[in-house]
């Protein structure tokens, strides 16, 4: 369901949707380089993915190792060379606020939720976690609730650690999984995630459409990009993808959840990398993608000690992801989540990002709607992530 009103101030300009600026663009001088903030470092975290957290070395925040300050400091080095390029042209038409609403597919859907909590189907598993936003009292009796398989305790906060609790019986650190057709591996994390963000199925689907409907190859980006499923979603419907993220245990999931579905034959590429190195080193080769999709996190660190803060490097990344858009683009795709904004701070990035190319930026939030105990009840909607996207058309 897409509810939005639309507004179209000016007139569509004539560049091409990779909207390739000349490098001899004077830099507009907005752009912080991709390195160290000086201030105190919060804990480490993965910047792979927000689930895919090591344990926090502690508990309260620390001054930075020097081994740290120099990772950090070489980091910086390279995208200090690339300040932001000065956009010229029409911002695209806009479509606000756009609400992309899942019910759930596959084997996920969210059964209730209230009181801080919400309850899941994932495969055969219901399962309990923290939900700030659900204010409200649950729908269903607490008998429901009772029957759950497994109940994440532990620090409620988005970055804090855990631990699960099987009333039932013990169950495995993963289990099958299917989504879009696409066979992986649910897996309890100590930061209360299981391997998958079902919100994201909006997107996953909007990719597979563009690309099963292209009468060409296709290149996709999936930074950010976790245990892989959105790559594994691609690489099914014909896309070369190549998959992104800084954790080398994400990485191993992702390859695990390809075995898994007897996909090991697909092109995909596995690489573990500050996302920042790889696309501005792709940028130099003159790499280029027509589906890009970006979920970063709010903070992390690359597999180097690299440092990564959404609102300071967010724009630098954008940049460069629209340098590496191919002419013919079909989407570049931003997630926000687990941040204090409005999604009209990233959409009016968007649209400055892609200053002078055709196309529209649509933005909003993902929605996940309540459907009972059999998935087909609908009920009230959780608001889940911030988004925005450019698409040509």
């Amino acid at each position: 369901m897409v509810k939005q009103k639309e507004r179209r101030p000016g007139q569509r300009a004539s560049a091409g949707p990779g909207g390739k600026a000349p490098r001899t663009d004077a830099p507009s001088g907005r752009g912080k380089p991709y390195a160290k903030p000086n201030r105190e470092a919060k804990p480490a975290r993965d910047e792979g993915k927000r689930e895919a957290r090591p344990p926090r070395a502690e508990a309260a925040p620390r001054e930075p190792l020097r081994s740290e300050r120099v990772a950090d400091a070489q980091a910086g080095i390279a995208a200090a060379e690339r300040p932001l390029i000065a956009r010229t042209g029409e911002r695209p038409p806009e479509r606000v606020p756009v609400i992309l609403e899942s019910p759930g597919a596959g084997d996920f859907h969210l059964i209730d939720m209230g009181n801080g909590l919400k309850l899941e189907q994932y495969g055969p598993y219901r399962i309990v976690r923290p939900e700030a936003q659900a204010l409200w009292p649950p729908t269903l009796p607490a008998s429901v609730w009772d029957n759950a398989d497994a109940i994440f305790t532990g620090d409620t906060e988005e970055d804090g650690m855990g631990r699960w609790r099987f009333p039932r019986a013990a169950l495995g650190e993963t289990w099958p999984l299917q989504l879009l057709d696409i066979d992986f591996h649910g897996r309890f994390t100590s930061f209360r995630h299981v391997g998958v963000f079902p919100e994201q199925i909006v997107h996953w689907e909007w990719m597979k459409q563009q690309i099963e409907a292209s009468k060409r190859p296709l290149k996709v980006l999936n930074l950010f990009g976790y245990t892989g499923v959105a790559s594994l979603v691609a690489a099914r419907a014909g896309a070369e993808v190549t998959h992104v993220d800084a954790s080398k245990k994400a990485i191993g999931w992702g390859r695990e959840n390809q075995a898994l579905g007897h996909m090991e034959k697909l092109p995909i590429r596995w690489i573990c990398e500050d996302a920042m190195k790889f696309i501005l080193r792709e940028e130099r080769r003159g790499n280029t993608y027509d589906i890009i999709l970006t979920d970063p996190p709010k903070f992390g660190r690359g597999p180097n000690g690299e440092v990564w803060h959404l609102f300071e490097h967010l724009p630098l990344m954008l940049d460069i992801c629209r340098q590496i858009l191919s002419p013919q683009a079909l989407g570049l795709v931003l997630t926000a989540y687990s941040i204090r904004a409005s999604f009209y701070s990233i959409h009016e990035l968007m649209r400055e990002t892609m200053r002078g190319a055709p196309g529209v930026v649509e933005s909003g939030e993902l929605v996940i709607r309540e459907t009972g105990l059999d998935g087909k009840q609908p009920g009230r909607a959780l608001s889940t992530s911030l988004f925005s996207r450019w698409v040509p058309q």
